[in-house]
């Protein structure tokens, strides 16, 4: 089991700081399933790299060479582990 202060643990999108690189793990259920669907055809999918390009108004990621915005109630349901 990880601890709360391992640098590879699994965490929400939204808490990751910008510059941050990260590995998905998952989405949570609290998405509807065509959202979901949504953000796993932009990418958002398990095993991809994301790069943290900025938080706030919105969470804006890099995958590969596309950047995709999120806003922060989807950032926290997406849950990654940090690299």
């Amino acid at each position: 089991m990880k601890r709360s202060g391992d640098h590879h643990a699994r965490v929400p999108l939204s808490v990751l700081l910008p510059g941050a690189h990260a590995v998905v793990e998952g989405i949570d259920g609290g998405i509807d399933p065509a959202q979901q669907e949504q953000l796993l055809a932009y990418g958002i999918a398990p095993a991809r790299a994301v790069r943290v390009l900025q938080q706030r108004p919105l969470t804006i990621v890099m995958i590969d060479e596309v950047e995709l915005a999120l806003e922060s109630g989807v950032a926290r349901r997406i849950w990654v582990r940090r690299e």
